[in-house]
């Protein structure tokens, strides 16, 4: 069963210190594997002259990964997945890069250094609430394609995408305790011409 998950819409860093070390860490939306590593790959280009540059993220429901980038296993990555998942922060990715003050902070200092650079992040952070949601496929006569889109649009309800062929199809999100509803409401709108098939589980701010 989908659940509601908070993620970010823009790039966020904050610099934490332990014993002399620095690590600046940065998060990001990410909404695959790929912005993620994107980002990781960026930030590893920017920081190239650093001790390490740990990552984490967390993407969907399942996906979780954390790199500790030579630190001693365990040590940074997971206490970062650890604080996002904390949070409820999902489609996220954060880099850690750290610059070695000379001191060793042995694992549990390590632990505590990355986990908390994570989260005093994300506490600077302005972070969107996403709930569940179905994407609903609208299907329409050419002849009601433009009143029905206007309708649409004006509407809150989010169309995500248009398709024209033999009828015109709108793929619009719809919070997932407001689908009987809005298929009312475009029976309503379309004198019952419209066809209404309800598709994938998505997430929309809310």
């Amino acid at each position: 069963m989908p659940a509601p998950y908070l993620t970010l819409t823009s790039a966020v860093e904050h610099e934490t210190e332990a014993r002399r070390s620095r690590f600046v860490c940065a998060l990001a939306p990410a909404r695959t594997v790929e912005e993620a590593q994107a980002f990781i790959a960026e930030r590893r280009h920017q920081h190239a002259g650093a001790s390490h540059n740990c990552t984490a993220y967390v993407i969907g429901q399942r996906l979780q990964k954390g790199d500790d980038d030579g630190e001693p296993g365990g040590t940074a990555g997971t206490p970062m997945v650890q604080a996002l998942v904390g949070r409820g922060v999902s489609d996220v990715v954060a880099v850690v890069t750290r610059y070695f003050g000379g001191t060793l902070l042995g694992a549990g200092g390590l632990v505590r250094a990355y986990g908390s650079a994570v989260t005093e992040t994300l506490d600077r952070a302005e972070p969107v609430r996403m709930v569940p949601a179905k994407l609903v496929a609208v299907a329409v006569a050419h002849d009601q394609a433009g009143r029905v889109e206007n309708d649409l649009r004006a509407s809150r309800y989010a169309v995500r995408e248009v398709t024209y062929a033999s009828s015109v199809t709108f793929a619009v999100a719809v919070g997932e305790d407001e689908v009987a509803a809005f298929a009312d409401w475009v029976a309503t709108l379309t004198a019952g011409r419209a066809r209404v098939d309800v598709g994938a589980d998505i997430h929309v701010p809310g």
